[in-house]
């Protein structure tokens, strides 16, 4: 079932037009928060080429918007693809390793906005060792 998010706003004072909302994403049956999670909301710019982030995960999911550019994104069990200024992303965190998240473009900065739901005590980042990548290679998307 599919739930209409559309929005219209009166705008009561009438000094202005209302604000218009656009829904960018919906995550049905996404994932729970971590019992007592902290959220917490980060800028993440990626200079020219810059790869991002070593393969990691994240404690509890996350939610993103690339603001600017476009930036490569692969989960584990997911081919790469491109997130393009103007969308989102999300991933479930937990055991799921995010293999890449760095910037498309060779010549212009790319950015992103992400919010996560970190467990109590546990880093934002966990990053996977080179050991772990290897033992999980079967589960890891063809790549091209």
């Amino acid at each position: 079932m599919s739930i209409d998010h559309s929005h219209h706003l009166d705008n009561p004072d009438k000094s202005g037009p209302p604000p218009k909302i656009d829904v960018v994403a919906t995550v049905p049956g996404a994932p729970p928060a971590p019992e007592g999670a902290e959220a917490m909301t980060i800028l993440v710019t990626l200079p020219p080429n810059s790869p991002g982030a070593p393969p990691h995960r994240h404690s509890g999911p996350a939610y993103g918007f690339v603001v600017k550019g476009a930036v490569n994104f692969e989960l584990e069990g997911e081919p790469v693809r491109v997130v393009r200024a103007g969308e989102a992303f999300w991933e479930p965190g937990g055991d799921v390793i995010h293999y890449q998240d760095g910037n498309h473009l060779a010549d212009e900065e790319s950015a992103f906005v992400v919010t996560m739901f970190c467990a109590p005590g546990q880093p934002m980042l966990t990053v996977v060792s080179p050991e772990e990548l290897e033992a999980r290679r079967d589960r890891r998307a063809p790549r091209s």
